[in-house]
């Protein structure tokens, strides 16, 4: 900015040499001195003009500047806090990743998996039913301790409920490559093997005549696995019916506890309506004794209306009797009865 001025200005000024040296050269020292006076004014009015325009360069200029530091620091401080969003999302994509690392393991563990299994049973059944209608690991008279009882009256009777699920065969047939066949019915075959074999335990552990009901549950803690069964496996959930193992997911759990519910209120209400009827019983004796009292006092109080009537009848008798023995005339005047 400085240096177009200088340049300028000094531009204005060779020319103001030259016309002077023009000048000097044509006329004399008057024509001079006026020609020197209106270079001079020449210049001061170029100067001020530049100066003029130097400063509306400069606020023009620095108002920019100002409106640009602005924008630059809004842009920063709207990357800062993208930037601090996109460290908190990248933290939260890690944390799920450990918890699938997590869930993953948990699910390949069969012991684990078990334990998952049973917790979240455990939550079903607990949101569901009272504390005396279940019982958790449970042993039974044949040694085998079953996840979960549900304790109904007979019929059915308890029934017992498995929250294990031979996952590692579901896995390994969700694994397969897509259009490898052969790899898809060897699956198949050993997902299938794997849930008779489960189902055959569930029936001889866990159904015990006269202690339990004649039926098993198989809990999958899965709404996936669910699906498939029924999607892709038909054969198998028969033979589970068969076998009197039902299997159910989270859902039809919940829908199979609320029944349980309203069994065991059902069986409260008929026991309650039983000491009811007690107590009516009760309480019609105790009237049938209260009639026999009231008659027994009724005739206590028509034997005291007899004894009255009674009574009245002597107090008669002997009132007439004394009033004819004071009517005989004696020769003397009686003297009359004091009135009563």
């Amino acid at each position: 900015m400085d240096i177009l001025v200088y340049v300028l200005l000094a531009a204005v000024l060779a020319l103001g040499a030259a016309l002077a040296v023009t000048l000097t050269r044509r006329s004399d020292a008057h024509a001079q001195s006026a020609a020197q006076a209106a270079l001079a004014d020449t210049v001061q009015r170029v100067e001020q003009s530049l100066r003029d325009q130097e400063r509306t360069l400069a606020g023009l200029v620095n108002e920019r500047l100002e409106r640009s530091e602005k924008v630059t620091s809004q842009v920063v401080t709207d990357l800062r806090e993208r930037l601090a969003r996109i460290d908190e999302a990248q933290k939260k994509i890690g944390d799920l990743s450990t918890q699938v690392v997590s869930l993953q393991q948990i699910l390949t563990n069969k012991q684990a998996r078990g334990a998952f299994g049973e917790v979240q049973l455990n939550d079903l059944v607990s949101s569901a039913l009272p504390p005396s209608a279940y019982a958790l690991q449970s042993t039974l008279t044949n040694g085998s301790r079953v996840d979960c009882l549900l304790k109904l009256p007979n019929p059915p009777g308890p029934i017992a409920i498995d929250a294990k699920f031979p996952l590692e065969s579901y896995h390994a047939l969700r694994a397969v490559a897509a259009g490898d066949a052969q790899a898809l019915a060897a699956a198949q075959r050993a997902f299938q093997a794997a849930m008779r074999k489960h189902i055959a335990d569930i029936r001889d552990k866990y159904i015990v005549a006269g202690e339990t009901a004649e039926s098993a549950l198989l809990f999958l803690p899965s709404e996936a696995i669910y699906a498939e069964l029924h999607a892709n496996f038909g054969g198998i959930v028969d033979e589970s019916y068969r076998a009197r193992v039902w299997i159910v997911s989270p859902t039809t759990m919940m829908a199979t506890l609320n029944t349980v519910r309203a069994v065991l209120k059902d069986v409260q209400m008929r026991e309650q309506a039983g000491e009811i009827q007690k107590s009516v019983g009760l309480m019609l004796d105790d009237v049938r004794r209260l009639d026999e009292r009231v008659d027994n006092l009724k005739k206590h109080f028509a034997q005291t209306e007899k004894d009255l009537r009674e009574i009245d009848v002597s107090t008669d008798r002997i009132t007439k009797r004394g009033e004819r023995i004071l009517a005989t005339d004696l020769g003397e005047q009686p003297e009359p009865l004091p009135k009563r």
